[in-house]
């Protein structure tokens, strides 16, 4: 697999590549629980999801800044 290929890092949002904040990965990276996480209060919308490569659905999380600016 090359980088063009390569599964998006979970920890990192799929449109913009900066840390995410997700409490979930964080949940696993750190074996703290972390939830609820920030982004289940948000509606990303259908436009700003439509944004997000495929191969990062369900993989990666959108960050706050880009969910804000959809």
């Amino acid at each position: 697999m090359d980088a063009s290929t390569a599964a998006p890092a979970a920890p990192l949002c799929p449109l913009c590549g900066q840390p995410n904040q997700c409490a979930l990965e964080l949940a696993r990276a750190t074996g703290q629980d972390q939830s609820p996480c920030w982004c289940a209060t948000v509606d990303f919308g259908r436009e700003l999801l439509a944004k997000v490569p495929a191969e990062a659905l369900g993989r990666a999380c959108i960050c706050s800044a880009c969910a804000a600016q959809k």
